[in-house]
């Protein structure tokens, strides 16, 4: 295991994702006090996600090309760029040329984003040696407590940037804000060009572009199910969950803020203790995938259920949350270490890639439907349509084929 070079892409990950849940509170909250609606709200992120579909394809591609050490310091100062940029945003714009200017500064916070992310979850699967005694099985437990170490610590992490954002837009305001972290961040980068000096993920066989869309059945479905998975938590999460808090419970900044954070937090937790939770062979097990979207569907129409009855709303909410952030931490898990066990070393960054762009298109999707949805229907609403779309996980997740023997992690580096 290269332990030195593993730490250094999870912290570079870590720094840069503190900074990206920072900035999703700061402008949710900023521009909903500017008097901005719902679905005016969903549209200051859609750049985001879709630049994020693809950012995954032609990142993977070209992470396969000149390495993800590259793509890693590209993805760390584009968030920089974004952050200066949106600091200069002036509350006395007009609307339209405040969502604009907006959307083009998250387009390049989106792709900051998805070349950070594809650039470290693909590194894990190069830095994690297969076992000497080349026992498979113990092979793919090694490479699922990675991941998940990874995933979890950033999904923790991420949960205090929420915090974070809330917080700051308390104390110091919008700009200065995305100030403080925009230097941060130049730290962060410079510490980790310092560092990082191996070149890893880098393919001995150049693939063509087209090769991107040349997948395996598993990994198109496993990519199709990450697409309804995520799509199905943003519906409420991204836009819907956070008005509700405010406009219908009278919940501070701070405290939307540090609920969301506990939330991720939380999340993050479970995520990183999953191949414990899930013991044995259940933890690499596509079934379990299967099961736990088809809880997560009981979970959203029981919380939907309760609140269209208008019937111990609030307890709903923050309790069936906390439930649902549990078991999807647990799905999401088993779904990052899927995507690992059925790439080979070669075409890694080229598989995540992908597999990230569906991911992206589902938020997108989960995106724009959170800003409609709530209008329409309101939290209730949201959270029917996010059951929907669980069931169709659901029904693709039936069809991930199991993990065969020879899908380990290789004991060298590209």
């Amino acid at each position: 295991m290269d332990l030195r070079n593993y730490a250094v892409v999870t912290a570079a990950y870590w720094g840069f994702t503190i900074t990206d849940g920072a900035l999703r509170m700061l402008v949710l909250l900023h521009f909903h006090t500017l008097g901005f609606s719902p679905l005016q709200l969903a549209f200051l992120f859609l750049l985001y996600e879709f630049f994020g579909i693809v950012t995954n394809l032609l990142g993977g591609w070209i992470g396969s090309r000149v390495g993800l050490k590259v793509t890693l310091f590209a993805g760390l100062a584009t968030q920089i760029v974004a952050l200066t940029m949106l600091s200069f945003v002036q509350p006395g714009w007009a609307i339209a040329l405040s969502v604009a200017y907006v959307m083009t500064a998250q387009a390049l916070s989106g792709i900051a984003k998805d070349l950070t992310k594809m650039s470290s979850k693909s590194a894990v699967k190069l830095l994690v040696p297969a076992d000497t005694d080349g026992d498979a099985d113990k092979d793919q437990q090694r490479l699922f407590k990675w991941v998940a170490i990874l995933t979890g610590s950033k999904n923790a992490l991420k949960g205090v940037g929420f915090f974070v954002g809330g917080a700051l837009l308390a104390w110091v305001g919008f700009d200065d804000a995305l100030r403080i972290m925009a230097v941060a961040l130049i730290v962060v980068l410079a510490i980790v060009v310092l560092l990082l000096r191996q070149d890893i993920g880098r393919s001995k066989q150049p693939r063509p572009f087209s090769a991107m869309f040349s997948k395996s059945s598993a990994i198109n479905r496993l990519s199709i199910a990450r697409f309804f998975l995520f799509g199905a938590r943003d519906i409420w999460f991204v836009v819907a969950l956070p008005i509700y808090l405010d406009e219908e419970l009278g919940w501070s900044f701070e405290g939307i803020g540090a609920f969301l954070a506990a939330w991720v937090i939380g999340y993050g937790v479970v995520q990183s203790a999953a191949p414990k939770v899930l013991a044995g062979s259940a933890a690499q097990d596509p079934g379990t995938a299967r099961r736990l979207a088809l809880a997560l569907a009981g979970v959203s129409v029981a919380i939907a259920t309760l609140l269209s009855a208008d019937v111990w709303s609030e307890v709903a909410v923050v309790g069936g949350l906390i439930v649902f952030g549990g078991v999807f931490a647990l799905n999401s898990s088993i779904h990052s270490y899927l995507i690992l066990a059925y790439s080979n070393d070669d075409d890694v960054a080229m598989d995540v890639g992908f597999y990230y762009s569906a991911n992206a298109a589902g938020r997108l999707v989960g995106t724009l439907l959170s800003g409609v949805v709530y209008l329409v229907g309101g939290l209730a609403a949201a959270l029917w349509t996010s059951a929907a779309f669980l069931v169709a996980t659901w029904l693709l997740s039936r069809l991930l084929p199991a993990i065969t023997a020879d899908e380990t992690p290789s004991s060298t580096a590209a």
